[in-house]
């Protein structure tokens, strides 16, 4: 298995493991080593008092494709710390894109940039993770 393949192999897993993204609906594009792409479609249940996507909605999904992309070369991978900047608003039934690029890596520390954008290519939320490697597999490949 080549290195995207493995990358693929460890986001579909940690999807399908996960209560919080088949509830969403998260949906993967795309996923390499230290890259991640997926979706979500903003329903009524993910809006704030405002009638617009709740920022914790928009900071889970870009958390998640955070979480594909640092766990990517099949090494358990967390969150050390986060950030957020959010730049516009989302509304009821857009389709948010996550795109996250991991930007540097050095020993067990990762830095990963996610953009959250709409599918015309809005902004809506620019994402900064930083990850720590636990050590272990995510998944049992088979060489």
């Amino acid at each position: 298995m080549n290195p995207d393949e493995i990358a693929d192999k460890v986001a579909r897993a940690m999807l399908a493991a996960e209560g919080t993204g088949p509830a969403w609906g998260i949906a993967i594009e795309e996923v390499r080593e230290g890259y991640a792409r997926i979706r979500m479609t903003l329903t009524a249940a993910m809006l704030n008092g405002h009638g617009i996507g709740h920022g914790g909605m928009i900071f889970a999904l870009a958390d998640t494709a955070f979480a594909y992309a640092c766990n990517s070369r099949n090494v358990t991978s967390v969150a050390a710390q986060a950030s957020v900047v959010f730049l516009d608003a989302a509304r009821e039934g857009e389709v948010l894109v996550a795109e996250a690029r991991e930007v540097a890596l050095a020993g067990r520390s990762g830095v990963t940039h996610v953009s959250v954008r709409t599918v015309d290519g809005r902004a809506i939320a620019e994402f900064q993770g930083y990850s720590r490697t636990l050590g272990g597999p995510v998944v049992e490949i088979e060489e």
